[in-house]
């Protein structure tokens, strides 16, 4: 019972289900200030070969998302920040550029039981890139940080096997939930695997508990529902899309101005 409620209130924007949205749903108008991050949240010393080597190449971009029904929002499947992350892609890189985002839902999965998927998901995506959203779950089951930085790397492995880059996201910050699950082993477990395996580590938990400490969204108050995850979704997706940019490393000739 305990980790049906976790669940429920860890899912921050709500009862997000729906899939994500096609590349052309959403407009990518001039980043509000809400969006606005320090410099070091959106920066990593690993970089994205292969996403450099496919944007240079002119081949198309293919990203994969793996992650929970918190990657999506019901009813505004162009408002997902997978489909947020698309679209602000589509706007920067070259317009010859062929930019395409797909989603894989795995709801109220662990690690170790959703990196037991990928060898066959990778042969049927075969993705450039795959941003593994993952710890949420495990946090709110307790199960042990060892056992889970096994499995992050257990996936990471069998990702990269398969040529992919990799990007790993951790798990969404909610002030409402932080005394009722223990974050910070996840946290550091997923940052180590990072480091050893020299891939970028998105951080969406410090990047949500900034926006919710600078008072850009309050993330505890559950009444603003789906508008409050549009807002967040939004932010999401154009720090992801900048994210996976800087760490592609791509000049600027290589973006559209």
């Amino acid at each position: 019972m305990k980790a049906k409620v976790l669940l429920s209130l860890i899912l921050l924007c709500g009862s997000l289900a729906a899939p994500v949205a096609r590349a052309g749903d959403a407009a990518a108008p001039a980043a509000p200030a809400a969006c606005e991050l320090p410099s070091y949240l959106l920066t990593s010393e690993s970089q994205l070969p292969k996403v450099a080597d496919a944007i240079k190449a002119g081949k198309p971009l293919e990203i994969l998302v793996i992650g929970s029904r918190s990657t999506t929002i019901p009813s505004s499947e162009g408002s997902s920040y997978p489909a947020r992350m698309e679209a602000i892609l589509k706007e920067k890189l070259p317009a010859s550029e062929v930019v395409h985002v797909s989603v894989e839902i795995q709801s109220k999965k662990t690690a170790e039981e959703t990196a037991s998927i990928f060898v066959k998901l990778m042969e049927a995506k075969t993705p450039t890139l795959v941003i593994w959203q993952t710890g949420t779950v495990d946090a709110i089951r307790s199960i042990d940080p060892d056992e889970f930085r096994s499995a992050v790397t257990d996936g990471v492995v069998a990702l990269q096997k398969a040529g992919a880059d990799v990007v790993l996201m951790n798990l969404q910050y909610s002030p409402r939930t932080e005394t009722m699950i223990s974050a910070p082993p996840y946290l550091d477990n997923m940052r180590v695997v990072a480091q050893e395996h020299d891939i970028p580590l998105f951080d969406r938990f410090a990047i949500m508990r900034q926006w919710n400490e600078q008072g850009q969204f309050d993330l505890f108050s559950p009444s603003r529902g789906p508008e409050l995850a549009k807002q967040v979704h939004d932010c999401l997706g154009r720090a992801l899309a900048q994210f996976v940019i800087d760490a592609a490393h791509l000049e600027p000739a290589q973006q559209q101005n």
